[in-house]
């Protein structure tokens, strides 16, 4: 039976699992994501990491969480680029699991809980998201949560000294 999931808010204290995470993985995902400064792997550099993103919390612009297995933080959930105008109501949802707790269907969970924030917290009326043409992990757990792809953004992100295309993906969470 797989771990329970949930989100919550990041919290300071969090930075040490987060570093403890990036550092062991920082191989497994370097393909997925933008190189890293070296500080980004330390429990200080993932402080004012989360200090960062709880400004931009307290100014409306994202709402950056945890993805948790039982109490252990295995990874984040973030909902950024959050447009609140009356007539533009959308965010854009990224995430990642900690390798020790892939393939349980966190991913797919995280993102349904963060949808539910989306939609109930923060009001918005679309969601997106974006993932590399070959993370057919991450498209599945999209797809599962009523997302579909709508376009390619050709050479839209350096991932390890490449342009890579990026697959969008949209959903509409209603009024």
């Amino acid at each position: 039976m797989p771990s329970r999931t949930a989100i919550r808010l990041i919290e300071p204290a969090d930075a040490a699992p987060i570093a403890a995470h990036r550092t062991r993985d920082a191989e497994a995902f370097r393909r997925w994501e933008p190189a890293q400064p070296a500080d980004h792997f330390t429990p200080e550099g993932q402080e004012a990491r989360i200090e960062g993103l709880l400004a931009g919390f307290r100014a409306g612009t994202v709402w950056p969480g945890v993805v948790l297995a039982g109490d252990e933080v295995v990874g984040q959930v973030t909902v950024g680029n959050i447009l609140s105008q009356p007539h533009l109501r959308r965010g854009s949802l990224g995430y990642w699991i900690a390798t020790v707790a892939q393939n349980r269907g966190h991913a797919g969970r995280a993102a349904g809980l963060a949808l539910r924030v989306m939609r109930e917290e923060l009001g918005l009326h679309r969601a997106e998201a974006s993932t590399n043409l070959e993370n057919l992990p991450s498209q599945r757990a999209l797809r599962r949560n009523g997302f579909t792809p709508y376009g390619v953004a050709h050479a839209a992100i350096l991932l390890d000294g490449e342009w890579r295309d990026g697959l969008l993906w949209e959903r509409i969470l209603g009024d």
